[in-house]
């Protein structure tokens, strides 16, 4: 569509431009023959004559406007130029004498000799055909431009709602297949946690809060695509028990902290899909830190505002990345599917009404994402 603009515009644009250098050069002619008909016929005796022929012969342009003047440059008549009523004859004076200045900032003034001394003044401008002509190109670009912008967005809001109904669908499904395992695995976490030969081992606690997790999961995969509910939560607490949990099951070299300026910090927020966000973040971190460094939860309030910055001690990335990390199918990993970070920017910005940002980042030293969240 764009090649196709350009290839209209750009004809159009030089076919029109030839058409008003043949119709400006045709208006020059026609006042310049004017011109030299009143330099015949006229005699410098004759100004009534004058007056008369430059009516009679300029009687034929009905479109081009033009004004004549004795050699003082004081107007004697005119033609094709829109004048109010109401003016006197001194404010039609004044009105012409500035239209004669536009008019020779946009053509030369045509000379009217007599015995080789000028006599009269012609002042002439384009008329209002070959003005529209002049402007219609740009004009079509212009509707051209605006049409590829609407296709665009048509496009591209058309491919965004089917790359929804995917991820809807797919969501859905998983959470489905998910369902019949996970209910034959609670029923064995009860029968090993009745079982008098394990008893005191914490083998079935331990299954149970991977259950726990599991049903954690599938009620994440069936929250996508529908409006979760949000309840207001302690963000301290609810980042202390997702934390806790992940310890467990990250690399004893990482060391994680929390902190807060105040500890009764609370949004409105869905738990289980909150915490997908956390576990995506704190997960690409360890990678990033490639198991071993500082990863720090700073939450910190102010207005009707609350950020949560996550920073680790990584790689960290160019600037040129900041964007395209959010992108479905960007990833830096030699396995993945670069879904993490989109998943978690439509968690925080379409559910949760906030906003997800690359704070800063630096090669070699880490870097720190931040949530914004509303009050």
């Amino acid at each position: 569509m764009v090649a196709l603009a350009v290839l209209i515009g750009g004809g159009s644009l030089w076919y029109t431009n030839r058409l008003v250098k043949v119709l400006a050069e045709g208006e020059k002619r026609q006042i310049e023959l004017y011109a030299k008909g009143l330099q015949t016929i006229t005699s410098s005796e004759s100004g009534d004559n004058m007056t008369f022929l430059f009516q009679e012969i300029i009687g034929a342009n009905r479109s081009i406007p033009v004004v004549l003047t004795d050699s003082e440059g004081t107007p004697i008549s005119h033609k094709n130029i829109d004048i109010y009523h109401a003016f006197t004859e001194a404010q039609t004076e004044d009105f012409l004498k500035k239209k004669i200045v536009e008019m020779e900032i946009e053509h030369p003034r045509i000379e009217i000799k007599y015995m080789g001394v000028v006599i009269n003044y012609i002042y002439y401008q384009n008329s209002w055909v070959l003005s529209q002509l002049k402007y219609y190109p740009y004009i079509q670009l212009s509707v051209v431009a605006i049409f590829i912008l609407i296709a665009y967005l048509a496009f591209s809001s058309s491919r965004r709602a089917e790359q929804n109904r995917v991820w809807v669908g797919l969501a859905k499904e998983t959470a489905h297949q998910l369902g019949t395992p996970l209910s034959s695995l609670m029923a064995w976490t009860e029968i090993i946690k009745s079982d008098p030969r394990l008893e005191g081992d914490t083998m079935g606690e331990e299954l149970n809060k991977d259950v726990d997790r599991l049903a954690t999961i599938t009620a994440r995969f069936s929250n996508i695509g529908s409006k979760p509910v949000l309840k207001e939560e302690n963000l301290l607490e609810l980042l202390t028990h997702m934390t806790d949990y992940l310890r467990r099951r990250i690399s004893t070299k990482v060391n994680i902290q929390i902190d807060t300026d105040e500890p009764n910090t609370k949004a409105f927020i869905n738990e289980s899909l909150f915490g997908w966000v956390i576990e995506n973040l704190i997960k690409n971190a360890v990678d990033a830190m490639e198991g071993e460094g500082m990863l720090r939860l700073h939450i910190q309030q102010q207005d009707k505002k609350i950020w949560l910055d996550i920073s680790d001690s990584g790689k960290g990335m160019s600037r040129s990345e900041y964007r395209k990390i959010f992108k479905p199918g960007y990833t830096t990993k030699s396995r993945g599917w670069g879904l993490g970070l989109t998943l978690v920017k439509r968690i925080v910005e379409d559910y949760h009404g906030g906003k997800i940002t690359v704070l800063n980042s630096v090669l070699g030293k880490g870097t720190t994402f931040r949530i914004e969240l509303p009050v």
